[in-house]
């Protein structure tokens, strides 16, 4: 398994792997300066679209991933989102994503948040998923902080393999298949 270069991302591109692509590192907008997002050297860095399910604590019920409660959730949509201290967030990417079946992609975040104290977590998108990412930042300081929305947030890293998966995340009916927009945890 390799990592694949700009090159190889532009290819695949091409091929409606990655929409919207930008092709280039983009660093401002109508010459204000912005978090960075596009075709890296080794990488795509991700946008994060104006949809935000904010964690609340406001129903005090328990967080459980088997029988998720839609209500330890605030939906804001807006240009900026603000995670209050010691909490999370979850976004998706402006970017949808086709994953070739030979290839694996994962995706980090970016520095220029993680020194914010902001995480982004790490997330796999198996050979032939499709979908929007599901972000999730964590806000680990003890302030309120703020995520951009349509500006870079995450780098996608490519792994081509020499030959591809015996069962990809398509095969198996993966649960996250095909999803669109902010999607909860499912079981």
């Amino acid at each position: 398994m390799s990592i694949k270069s700009d090159h190889w991302i532009r290819r695949m591109a091409a091929l409606g792997m990655i929409e919207p692509f930008a092709p280039e590192q983009v660093r401002s907008s109508d010459g204000r300066p912005i978090i960075s997002y596009g075709t890296s050297s080794y990488g795509y860095d991700v946008r994060c679209a104006g949809e935000f399910k904010i964690f609340t604590n406001i129903n005090s019920t328990i967080v459980d991933p088997k029988r998720f409660d839609v209500n330890n959730f605030v939906d804001l949509s807006a240009e900026v989102c603000i995670i209050p201290p010691n909490s999370f967030a979850l976004a998706r990417t402006v970017e949808y994503f086709r994953i070739p079946r030979n290839t694996m992609v994962v995706c980090l975040g970016k520095s220029t948040y993680a020194r914010c104290g902001i995480i982004v977590n790490v997330t796999p998108l198996e050979p032939e998923w499709e979908g929007h990412v599901t972000l999730e930042f964590s806000n680990t300081t003890p302030l309120p902080a703020r995520i951009y929305a349509n500006e870079g947030v995450a780098q996608m890293l490519f792994f081509e393999s020499d030959e591809v998966c015996g069962t990809s995340y398509r095969d198996r009916g993966g649960k996250y298949q095909g999803q669109r927009g902010v999607t909860l945890p499912r079981t």
